[in-house]
This record gives C-alpha cells, structure tokens and sequence, in this order.
C-alpha cells in the first residue's frame, strides 16, 4: 500500500454552493438506523429489516495523517444520514497500519476489480461508484449519496437476526427478496465492524488513540451454488439448512467492543473479476450496537451549511441580476 496524501484543489464558486447545498439536504436527520446504545443493556434479540440503504466504503489507515483529521467526524456524520448510510472503513495489510485485518484487505482487493486505481488515503466509494480520494473530496462523497439514493428504485429486501451473549454474538439470516436483483450472479455477505477498537502503542499514530467503524469481519455466501465462499474475522460461518437465503448464519466468540453487523446483497467476487460488472450493492441494511450521540460539533457544522447556503443563494441571485 503506497502512501499517497492529496492536496487541496480550488473550486468555483458555484460548485461550492452546490456542494454545501447538498451537504444541508443530506445532513437534514432522517428516522435513525437500528441503533442500540450501548452504555443500554442489551434486550435482544434484535430483528433488523430493511435493503435501501448505501454502502459506503473508506479506504484508511492509522498511519494516515489527512485520515486522521477527518475520521473523528465521519460516525457523526454517518449518524445524521440516520438508515440511509452505512459507513464502513478498511485498513490495509500494509505492514504500517496498526489493525492490517485481513477482512479489510480482502474488501480492499475486491475494490481493487472495478477500482484499480484504488491506493490513497483515505478514499471513498459510494455503492461501488466513482473512487474519491482525500477529505476534500467529502462534498463529492455527499452528493454521490444523494445521486444513489435517487436511482436505489428496487433494492433487495434484507431481514436478519441477532443475539449477544457474555463472550460474543450470532446474527442469521431471516428474510430474503432479491426483487429480480443479481440474477446468476449474486452473494449475501454478513459484515462485521468495531467500534472504539484501541490502537496499539509502537505504531505510527497521528490521530486519536482509538479507531471507528473498522471492518474485521467478512463472511459470504453465494446464492447459486449455496456454499460459504469465504469468511474471516468470524469464529464460524455456516448454512443452518438448504440454502444462504434462509440458513445463513455467523458467529463470533470474542467480541471485545462495540460493533456492527451490516447485511449485503451484491454481485460475488468471482463475477466481479470475469465478467467486469459494477461492484454495488443491490441491498444493504445495519445493526449497530455503539454509544450513540449527534454531537454538538456536527450540529454546530449544520448551522454553518445552513449560513453558507443562505449567502450562496443570495449570491446567485445577485449575479442573475447583474
């Protein structure tokens, strides 16, 4: 993994204004995720439903210095996208990052199919859509929700459920509606994400001494053939049944911090690679089991768009009227 930092590049005055409008319209909260507070005590299981919600995948690192500046505000501003989001990051087996597990790395290699260019830090990717690299791509980021949101007509229906227990957790699968998505080439893939996971000392560390939203779990399940294609970072993965559409089922024994546990729908990594297909999800739903706050920095950032919009269209206006 090369480390690459971008630089800060100019904008015209009306892309700016057209990218703090749209940083407004999606900050605006909508109903929340499946989000159970974990300073709460658990009163599950939990049954978790849903399919229109937006993978978005980070490519960071903990040596990362440009990461480490935008990352702390990333959970709040996935919060106030409520169900709309799920915001996952990767850390690459780079030999530098602290985490390097192989879960991420395999999510980075799928990337890397429809992405090649794939290498800077941090870079996003909204529903397998276009690469975006640097925190001053964020805008961009922004409005690639917005545009997925609009053409996420039919999604997958997803259903899971979950259980914890003292040592760990177990999340099956419940129902299963493709909807026509994925015909002949599809995958069902349980996620797993840590939250507050504590960076190691004798690393090189410019940010904060703990990490969100890190992916240390992946386990896949391929519709066709209905076989466990690969799964890491879980203590067992398996078919309860005939099929991934109504047995699949995983496991971890040893979970440490808070989490998450995000369903896909997507195409399987082997069609990716032969046949050059789109890496987005047909459907994706999240469970989260982490402190959760919108904080007063993000809510004082809101009332900063909301005064760069006002001035912005006054701006406009002017200049019609010029």
């Amino acid at each position: 993994m090369v480390r690459i930092y971008t630089q800060q590049s100019s904008i015209s005055a009306s892309k700016m204004f057209l990218s703090v409008l749209t940083i407004f319209i999606l900050a605006i909260p909508c109903s929340s995720a499946l989000v159970i507070d974990a300073s709460e005590n658990w009163d599950g299981p939990y049954k978790v439903t849903g399919g229109r919600t937006l993978l978005v995948e980070e490519l960071s690192a903990t040596w990362c210095e440009n990461c480490a500046e935008i990352d702390p505000y990333l959970m709040d501003a996935a919060d106030a996208h409520g169900s709309r989001v799920a915001m996952v990051t990767y850390h690459p087996s780079d030999g530098f990052d602290a985490f390097q597990p192989p879960a991420s790395q395999h999510r980075i290699d799928r990337l890397m199919i429809t992405h090649p260019e794939i290498g800077s830090t941090p870079s996003f990717i909204v529903d397998g859509g276009k690469l975006r690299i640097g925190s001053e791509s964020w805008p961009d980021v922004q409005k690639d929700i917005l545009t997925k949101e609009v053409n996420n007509l039919n999604p997958s229906n997803l259903e899971f459920t979950i259980l914890k227990n003292d040592s760990g957790i177990q999340a099956n699968i419940g129902k299963f509606d493709n909807r026509g998505n994925g015909l002949g080439s599809s995958q069902l893939t349980f996620m797993l994400m840590q939250h507050g996971l504590e960076v190691p000392s004798g690393f090189d560390n410019p940010g904060e001494n703990i990490r969100d939203r890190v992916v240390t779990g992946i386990a896949e399940c391929n519709l066709q053939n209905d076989t466990i294609t690969y799964f890491e970072g879980f203590t067992s993965s398996q078919i309860v049944g005939d099929s991934c559409s109504t047995g699949f089922e995983v496991i971890n024994d040893d979970i440490n911090s808070d989490f998450s546990i995000i369903l896909l729908h997507e195409t399987t990594y082997d069609n990716l690679s032969a046949q050059n297909m789109t890496s987005q999800t047909y459907g994706a739903v999240e469970f989260a089991y982490r402190d959760y706050e919108i904080s007063d920095s993000w809510n004082n950032l809101i009332l900063i768009i909301i005064g760069f919009t006002i001035v912005g269209f006054l701006w406009i206006t002017y200049e019609k009227t010029r």
